[in-house]
């Protein structure tokens, strides 16, 4: 954890990690992801938090050369093992780290993907995770953002932001990448209500 981590931030997805409460660890990708690998030619690509590595591996598998970056040690070690055993470790590499402070990596990359990560940062975290964005991704690489829409006047919780306003995204990339489609959905984790989400495709300028 750094300083530019909410330590209840870390702490929520550390417990989750640790009590192996994690909805998300499905074998594979979402089909947003998969439908863009089987069109894309592999590259160079970064998962912002990337979890157990389920995007980083399905793309190694694909021929993607991949770094996986996540703030919680058991995820990375759970990732590093599932991709030595798939047998694509020396193309998918992972990094414990905050997405947000990205100095140890060096670009170019042609596609970055985050899932479920930038929603919950603070404001001064969105503005160095988007200056690491514009510093690792090549003039025309991809940047797709899956995330959970906050409705402006909506509070958050005592232990942090729960989505993010879909303004404040828009606001955020505007200056660096160009917006080339959005598709919206409802998203419903374990008992919680379901939230309203949306895919983000943008070009880096």
């Amino acid at each position: 954890m750094t300083m530019l981590e909410k330590p209840s931030s870390y702490d929520r997805f550390l417990e989750r990690y640790e009590a192996d409460r994690v909805p998300w660890d499905d074998p594979l990708p979402p089909p947003e992801i998969v439908e863009l690998a089987a069109r894309l030619e592999p590259g160079r690509a970064l998962d912002l938090g990337c979890g157990f590595g389920r995007v980083p591996i399905y793309l190694a598998q694909m021929g993607w050369s991949v770094d996986g970056v996540d703030f919680i040690p058991k995820a990375i070690e759970v990732a590093r093992d599932r991709a030595a055993a798939a047998g694509v470790g020396h193309l998918a590499r992972f990094h414990v780290a905050s997405a947000a402070e990205l100095g140890f990596l060096a670009p170019a990359y042609d596609l970055a993907i985050d899932i479920g990560c930038m929603h919950s940062f603070s404001e001064e975290m969105l503005r160095s995770y988007r200056s690491e964005l514009v510093r690792l991704l090549r003039p025309g690489g991809l940047y797709v953002l899956f995330a959970h829409l906050r409705d402006e006047s909506e509070a958050t919780d005592d232990d942090g932001p729960r989505g993010i306003p879909e303004r404040a995204i828009r606001e955020l990339m505007a200056d660096d990448f160009h917006l080339e489609r959005v598709e919206y959905g409802v998203t419903q984790v374990e008992d919680r209500p379901p939230w309203n989400s949306g895919w983000f495709w943008y070009r880096r300028r």
